[in-house]
């Protein structure tokens, strides 16, 4: 077979691209700190090596050709992540799991099989199973590899600094003492669309399905999103540590944990830091903050304000040119002043929306109307629609352009703080 890659589909060369990144991404780690957990919640670095390539083979057998049942094992022990709720953590041992090399030739083989299978011009013509799409099947494992690439930054993060490799587009600007003047700008009452019509033809996961069309009375939305400025003004007016700004689950969650500050900041000798990727900087004023949506729902109370619904949040965004310049799709590791990108502004003056930090809504994560679980993904949406997750929206440095669609809807529980997310108030 000829496999030159210029004559590939153009779905299978996004899925080498994201191959890529995500092979980039493992390759900071030390390979001594590969079996580590950087996260409580979360499992151990060498789960997510091989549960990329699982969750593909998993997906595309039996529904886009057959593939060669060569370790049906790993095939299970890959296939499920881990979500963070009550408080359960995992025990597994480093020795519970395979070897680096097993992993490895596990992932080298199931590439090897699914890539031997696709016709290298174009997408094959007739799925083993009907009704299902090749093209929507291959859109599902790019962008699920893509999600991870995103995610996996938030646990490697959390890594000593000196256990990683920075690649050398690690730098960026390094501290800034700005301080961002907040201001709101108005939003008429109109309509906004959540969603995407089902036959639209434009591939969407299946929370996105069907499109609703919501009345937004008008409102005040801030500017620009909240400064790390912002949020030091709320910690040294004790609003961090007063009761009555955060609701009864939340300062619950609070003292339980014994959450002190944000997650990516560290008190310092002279004043606090912030701990990017692969360095401790100097706080840099005029970035978001990154808190969970439990630190922002605390914000926005102190601030006489409230966080944004799902349709309000739409509504700003309206017109907002999502794909232009901005501070994403891995372009920089790190956060850039939220007045960094002006042309990425909404019909009504609304700046950075798509970029820079997913923004908390204060709507619970649930179905649209219409809603259809993927019949090859069934718990994707539908095992977190449970009242404890909030909608986030707009993408952060780490989130590919192709996820930056304004229909997406991620969403994440309101206690996690590892999350490249932010926020920024509305009052009515």
């Amino acid at each position: 077979m000829n496999r030159e890659p210029s004559l590939r589909h153009p779905l299978l060369e996004r899925l080498a691209e994201a191959r890529r990144v995500t092979d980039e991404l493992f390759d900071i780690v030390k390979p001594d700190h590969l079996y580590d957990r950087p996260i409580a919640e979360r499992h151990r670095i060498v789960f997510y090596i091989g549960h990329l390539e699982a969750f593909d083979r998993n997906l595309f057998d039996q529904r886009l050709f057959d593939l060669p049942n060569s370790n049906a094992a790993y095939d299970q022990l890959f296939a499920f992540g881990i979500d963070p709720v009550d408080g359960g953590l995992p025990t597994d041992q480093p020795a519970d799991w395979p070897t680096l090399d097993q992993v490895r030739e596990y992932c080298d083989r199931v590439r090897a099989d699914i890539d031997g299978k696709f016709d290298p011009i174009q997408l094959v013509a007739n799925p083993v199973s009907p009704g299902e799409s090749p093209a929507q099947l291959l859109e599902v494992a790019i962008e699920h590899r893509l999600m991870h690439a995103e995610t996996l930054a938030y646990m490697l993060h959390q890594l000593p600094i000196d256990w990683k490799i920075p690649p050398a587009d690690a730098l960026s600007e390094r501290t800034s003492d700005r301080a961002i003047a907040q201001e709101t700008v108005h939003v008429p009452a109109g309509v906004a669309t959540l969603g995407l019509a089902r036959e639209s033809g434009v591939f969407g996961w299946d929370n996105e399905f069907d499109a609703v069309r919501v009345e937004v009375p008008d409102f005040e939305i801030d500017r620009f999103m909240v400064t790390n400025g912002d949020y030091l003004r709320f910690i040294d007016a004790g609003g961090y540590w007063h009761r009555d700004f955060w609701s009864d689950e939340d300062w619950a969650w609070k003292e339980e944990a014994r959450i002190a500050h944000p997650a990516f900041w560290i008190p310092g000798k002279t004043g606090w830091k912030l701990r990017t990727m692969f360095d401790e900087i100097d706080l840099p004023l005029d970035w978001p903050v990154y808190v969970s949506y439990a630190e922002a729902h605390a914000y926005a109370r102190w601030a006489g304000k409230a966080l944004p619904t799902e349709a309000q949040w739409q509504r700003a965004a309206s017109s907002a040119p999502h794909v232009a310049e901005g501070n994403f799709d891995f372009r920089r590791w790190d956060p850039s002043s939220v007045q960094a990108h002006p042309e990425n502004t909404s019909a009504f003056g609304v700046e950075g929306q798509f970029g820079n930090g997913w923004e908390w809504t204060s709507t619970k994560f649930g179905p649209l109307n219409g809603f259809e679980a993927f019949p090859f993904y069934l718990g994707y949406s539908a095992n977190f629609y449970d009242d404890k997750h909030f909608v986030i929206k707009g993408g952060s440095p780490r989130t590919a352009a192709c996820i930056l669609r304004p229909s997406f809807r991620n969403w994440f529980q309101g206690h996690y703080q590892y999350v490249y997310a932010g926020f920024r108030c509305v009052s009515v």
